[in-house]
This record gives C-alpha cells, structure tokens and sequence, in this order.
C-alpha cells in the first residue's frame, strides 16, 4: 500500500490556496477546483512522467491538457507547488498582466501550460491531437486530459471521441469529472447526460471507473489501472465521481459555489477546516 500521508497533506495545502487565491480577487472557480484537487495532486506527485524544465513541445514526457479551464486554480496550485514557478506566484492569480489568468492561457508564457483552455468542448481534440503527434514522434508518453461533466453537453467532444477510436489512439487517458454539477444547477436538470459509461464504450472507449474520486488513494490505484489499458488498440476514459467543493463542507454538494468567491468570514471557516500543512504562499 502506498503512504499517501505526504499528499494528504499536499492536498490540505491546495485547498487552501484555492481559497485564498479566489477570496482575494472576489472572484474565480472554487467548487470544481476543490472537487478535483485529490486528482490534481495524484497526477502531478504519483502518476504522470513530467518535466518542471518546461518546453512547449514536451517531448519525452507525459503531458496534461486541463479542458474545463475554469477550475484553473487548483492547477496553478498544483503547477506551482510541483515546481514549475514560484509558489508566492499564486498572489497575482486573476491580476492584470499576471500570468495567472481567470482561464489558463499561452501568451503569457506560464510553465506547465501548453493550451489556452475554458472554452468548453475543446480539451478533448486538443488532448487528441497531442497522443498523435507522440505517435507520429515515435515517443511513447501518454496524454492526459481533464474534462467536466457538464462540459460533455458540447458536440465537439462527441466527434473528437468518435474520431479517437476510429483511429486507435491508444497512448490517450481522458478523465471525465463527474460531480454532478454546473454553473446553472445538475447535470441531470440541465442536460442530463445519462449513462456515460454506456456511451463511451459505445463510442469505442474502454471505460474504467474511480468510485471514491476525492480518495487519493483510490485515484492512484484507479489511474495505474487505467495506464494498464494504454497500448491495446482504444483510448481509455476514466470516470471520476467526486464531490464540488469537497473539503470545505459548507460548498460541498451543490452548484452554488462553481463561481462565487467566499467572503471574509466563509474564508476563514474554509480555512479553519483545512489547517496549514506545508505553508501558505
């Protein structure tokens, strides 16, 4: 079994940042951030081969494309505390001219970004196109991308999903975010989604499932699994059931917090049920 006490920890530290980050702009994604941030820390500490001496092209390593942008401050969190830039960086989130932008960009030049991302429905192509050209490099790394539930409602990625097993991309883990929620309310009221496991292995997808999505321990074992599935002939989907706003009980479970930013007083409950671990920005 592995420790995981030491990315527990980490994922105490994110959280906060999180809070922080969103509360001092009054503005910004908290709910979906907090939900993911369990598989966030997972990837970058226990699951991906990558590189903090950042290049664009990311040849010779495991690349990540985020496509539901908006939940961009767990990922600069995660960027920074992994070592791609520095962690008092984090004070500039959502500035002018910071490289730390509402929805991630490029033309700011931030380590670890490769694609502008948070217009819905795109992650996927791109995360498409990237296990291509990997295998068209001859290099043997896989691609990982994060997409919403709610964000499944976009036509593109059903043309991008049919087109990758038409095509046997195989060198590709596509992790679906499945709380149950949007910016309007559920899913289900929204635009229910039905079976997506269905679907996708439809679609020619095979399909793993991590049940415990805000369990990192589970995440690990779910996402080794889910490598295990690389190289047959289909790209593999992982559904992962996590809960909005998890660790921060008042925005847990419901749509309200996708994009408020907490108060002064809802900062330091948040906080309060996150005690510092490795030290705040």
């Amino acid at each position: 079994m592995t420790d995981t006490s030491h990315l527990e920890d980490l994922v105490v530290q994110v959280r906060r940042d999180i809070l922080r980050m969103v509360h001092k702009v009054n503005s910004g994604h908290p709910g979906g951030s907090l939900g993911c941030t369990e598989f966030f820390v997972s990837l970058y500490k226990e699951i991906m081969e990558h590189n903090t001496d950042f290049t664009m092209d990311g040849i010779g390593e495991d690349l990540f494309f985020l496509s539901n942008g908006h939940i961009s401050p767990v990922y600069y969190s995660v960027l920074a505390r992994s070592g791609y830039f520095p962690i008092n960086e984090l004070n500039t989130f959502r500035l002018i001219d910071s490289r730390l932008q509402g929805h991630p960009t490029t033309h700011e030049g931030l380590p670890g970004v490769r694609i502008a991302s948070g217009s819905l429905g795109q992650g996927m192509s791109v995360a498409i196109g990237a296990a291509q050209t990997k295998t068209l490099n001859g290099d043997n790394h896989l691609i990982y991308s994060l997409h919403g539930d709610g964000e499944l409602q976009e036509g593109q990625n059903w043309e991008a999903i049919m087109y990758a097993a038409a095509n046997k991309i195989d060198n590709l883990i596509a992790t679906v975010d499945l709380n149950g929620q949007q910016i309007d309310g559920a899913t289900d009221h929204v635009l229910p989604m039905g079976d997506l496991k269905a679907k996708f292995e439809a679609f020619g997808w095979t399909v793993l499932e991590i049940q415990e999505g805000n369990n990192v321990e589970a995440i690990i074992t779910g996402m080794k699994a889910a490598k295990a599935e690389t190289g047959k002939g289909k790209p593999v989907c992982v559904l992962l059931k996590t809960v909005m706003g998890n660790g921060v009980d008042f925005m847990m479970h419901t749509h309200a917090w996708h994009g408020k930013a907490p108060n002064d007083e809802q900062l330091e409950i948040g906080l309060a049920q996150n005690p510092e671990t490795i030290g705040d920005y």
